[in-house]
């Protein structure tokens, strides 16, 4: 269990997380999404431990990762975007240190078999790290994380760098370790998130802007729409779609064959099956029917493009609340920013403009 509190980080003045909370509990895997520069790899840094937080909390299973570090780590497995791989050693080698330094209580050549079946790397276990492909790289860092068998594991970009097989293979056993542990997976590669994270959490500007399963956050986004094709009166067709349950507004986008009408439908739950009914009773033709569902990636632009709008809200409220106050500290008026000039200068132009066409016209 993960369990983030008001988690704020500054450096100086720039503010790189800003008031995220957030909580997951039990098995799953959890895609963690945003933009570059929006936080997600500060976030992962303070979630294992290796940065503190300027404000709020983190707890991991429990143990606060500043007040109860040890304990917390030990919860944790972390495979970074670039593994903490010596080129050097054997798989072997490097597997019997990582396990003698994370001081494991198992048997190790029975669990460090284990984890080297599981993870595919059994067979290249007595090869040179340094000679191995990167996608084997890839196995031995995650082989690494899986030492202990902690409960959570945190994975940045696992599948970046590797060829379309590797992916799959990657993507395959985290879905594998998704049944038994709590798994954060960070990725830019939003396919590999739709395919395999039952949740998904995205940040921008260091703020969490949405959090929910994809068809959660696809209904929060926009409705759901259905786009139908009808031979029938427009007019007394549209009304009857509308006044089916479910259906929000009804739009009509033109004809795509004489006499044939196209529809878009928001709805608020599927509604196909009353839109064939509905055809069927009043015996017009249906030509076509088919369900526009928002992909993540339209889901992911949508939400960050928001989300970067509101922060820039904020931030200009912020920023005349500040001069407010050091006018009031000096008594005098608050200076005026480029854009509320700029308006001022539009409105005076257009008052300029209506006076000449006044004159004009006397």
């Amino acid at each position: 269990m993960i369990e983030v509190s008001h988690l704020t980080k500054r450096y100086g003045r720039n503010t790189a997380l800003s008031d995220m909370s957030f909580t997951v509990e039990g098995s799953g895997v959890v895609g963690f999404l945003g933009p570059n520069g929006a936080g997600k790899s500060t976030t992962m840094n303070i979630l294992t431990g290796y940065l503190s937080a300027t404000s709020g909390t983190v707890s991991i299973e429990g143990h606060d990762v500043l007040d109860d570090a040890d304990a917390a780590k030990s919860c944790i497995g972390y495979l970074p975007e670039l593994p903490p791989l010596y080129m050097d050693m054997t798989v072997e080698e490097y597997l019997d240190f990582i396990y003698d330094l994370k001081k494991v209580k198992r048997s190790k050549k029975e669990h460090i078999g284990k984890i080297c079946r599981l993870t595919g790397i059994d067979h290249v276990y007595t090869r040179l790290i340094g000679n191995l492909s990167k996608g084997y790289r890839q196995r031995v860092g995650l082989a690494q994380a899986l030492l202990g068998d902690p409960p959570v594991l945190i994975l940045d970009e696992p599948t970046v760098g590797l060829d379309p097989k590797q992916i799959i293979e990657i993507r395959n056993l985290v879905k594998t370790l998704g049944k038994s542990h709590t798994v954060i997976l960070s990725s830019h590669i939003l396919q590999e998130v739709e395919a395999t994270c039952g949740r998904i959490l995205i940040i921008n500007n260091g703020r969490l802007a949405a959090d929910g399963t994809q068809e959660e956050l696809a209904k929060s986004v926009e409705p759901q729409r259905l786009m139908t094709e009808i031979e029938a009166p427009e007019k007394e067709a549209k009304k009857a779609l509308q006044a089916l349950p479910h259906v929000e507004t009804v739009r009509a986008e033109g004809e795509s064959e004489p006499g044939v009408q196209k529809y878009s439908l928001d709805e608020s739950d599927d509604v196909r099956r009353e839109v064939f009914q509905l055809c069927c009773d009043k015996h017009w033709p249906m030509l076509a029917m088919s369900p526009q569902r928002n992909t993540l990636e339209d889901i992911f632009l949508r939400v960050t493009s928001g989300a970067d709008k509101q922060a820039e809200k904020e931030d200009a409220d912020h920023s005349r609340r500040m001069r407010a106050a050091a006018a009031d500290v000096v008594d005098c008026r608050v200076p005026e920013t480029n854009d509320e000039l700029s308006r001022k200068e539009e409105k005076a132009a257009e008052k300029a403009d209506d006076a000449d066409t006044r004159k004009g016209e006397n």
